[in-house]
This record gives C-alpha cells, structure tokens and sequence, in this order.
C-alpha cells in the first residue's frame, strides 16, 4: 500500500472540517485547531486511520467479500463510480433503495427482474410485445439501471460499507448496524463518529478530499484483489503439475495402442 503523506492530504483540503457552531462533540480528538470560524482536522491523526482502514478494507478483499460504496451527495457521485468500478466493487450512487440490506432477497429480485428484460432482448421475445409495453418495459429496465445497475453482480450481503457523509447516508448506517456489517466512512467534524467501526476524519463536501481519500482507500482493496489473485494461482499450480504427468502418460498409452494396432 501507498504510504499516506499529509502533504497530499493538506493539498487536498482533507483538513478543512466545519463551522464551529455545527460541530460534534465526538470529534474533538481529530481537530486540530479553529480557524476563521472552521475546524481544522488533524491531517497526522486522519493519515493514520487511512492506514488502519486501508489494511482492514485489505483483508476484507483478500478474503474475497465485496465492499458495498455508498455516495448519494453530488459531489461524491462519479468520483465514487469511478473509483470503486475500478477495483470491480459494488456501488450506490442515486438514492438508497430501502432495505437494501435488510430486505436483500427483494433487492435481488429487481435485480433478477432486470436481468429477464435482457434475456428477452436477445431471444426476441421483446420484439414480439406491442410499441406501448415495450416502452414500459425500456422505461422499467432504465429505472433499475439507475438505482441498482452496480449492485447487478453482488450476489450476497456486502462484507462491508464504505460510506461518504455518514450524516446523508443515516439509512444505509441503520440497516448495516442491524446486520453488523462493518462500516467504514469518510467522517467530516459535524458528524458522530461513533457510528462507524473505522473512521477517516476528513473533509467529505469537497471533491479533491474526495477523490484523494478513495484513491487511497480503493489502492488498498486493489492490492487485497491481488494478493488473493496470486494466492489461488499458487494453489492451482501443485494441482496442475500433478495433472502434467496423467495427461502425458495417458497420450503416450494411446499413441502406443495405435502403434500396436
């Protein structure tokens, strides 16, 4: 993993929290000072825990289990679908479909129902409908494409959630709670950082702090997705070599049949 230098962070404008007077309590130990009415955030603290939670989000990818992004807010949105597509994790963008945890089986049946629709548009049978149920049909596939287009492959509960802004996305905090999925977030001054198992203290309204901490975050999981790569190309290779000699035995017992015939 790449080592986290504080001066990135402060060119980011990672440290830059909120106003004073919005302030929670429980994020005095990551503040580091008030200036012109805002709080600064400890970049050296916050550098820290981007090196707890990148090893942690590591394993978590190394054992193969999909960590679920959750970026509604505007200025998150692409960054967020860029950088988690990147490493092939699971990501919501638009609105947060109501149980989407807790209520997965449903969830997986829209995602089922939108699978249907492109069967239907490769053996024909969408050709067959009339011009009205065929718009239906495009407007529904669209509609589910937007909400749940990311999530198509997720085929189980997320091993854990990385959310930015955990104030915005209270529903998705309240629904992995209840599940005990692990929760890792981006955590600006106005908020409670008690709501999360692994927190980075930083500035989650501007898009280059963004950026910067999912770039770091998602390099982690991408040496996770390597280490587990490597891992079970080792295993498969004993059970290759021993393969080898059968096949070469079994080639020349036929090519020796064939002689003797």
């Amino acid at each position: 993993m790449a080592n986290v230098e504080v001066k990135e962070l402060l060119d980011a404008g990672v440290h830059f929290g909120h106003l004073t007077r919005k302030w929670n309590p429980n994020m005095a130990p990551y503040i580091y000072m008030e200036r012109n009415g805002i709080h600064i955030i400890n970049l050296y603290k916050t550098a820290a825990k981007i090196e707890e939670t990148s090893e942690a989000l590591k394993k978590i990818a190394a054992s193969g289990k999909k960590i679920l992004f959750v970026a509604t807010k505007k200025q998150a949105k692409d960054i967020v679908a860029e950088k988690a597509g990147a490493v092939n994790q699971p990501y919501i963008t638009e609105r947060w479909p109501g149980g989407m945890l807790t209520n997965f089986i449903t969830i997986r049946k829209a995602v089922k129902k939108m699978a249907s629709i492109d069967r239907m548009k490769k053996d024909g049978t969408f050709n067959s409908l009339s011009k009205k149920e065929r718009l239906q049909v495009d407007r529904q596939r669209a509609k589910l494409e937007k909400n749940l287009g990311s999530i198509s492959d997720m085929t189980r509960l997320p091993g854990a959630l990385f959310v930015v802004d955990i104030m915005r996305e209270h529903i998705a905090i309240k629904e992995a709670q209840k599940l005990n999925i692990p929760i890792f977030a981006m955590v600006d001054t106005n908020s409670d950082p008690r709501q999360v198992d692994y927190l980075i203290p930083a500035n989650d309204d501007a898009s280059k702090s963004i950026d910067k901490i999912l770039s770091l975050v998602t390099g982690a999981i991408a040496d996770g997705l390597a280490d587990r790569k490597s891992e079970k190309e080792a295993k498969d290779a004993p059970a290759a070599k021993k393969e080898a000699p059968k096949a070469e035995a079994k080639k020349e017992a036929v090519a020796t049949k064939e002689e003797e015939e």
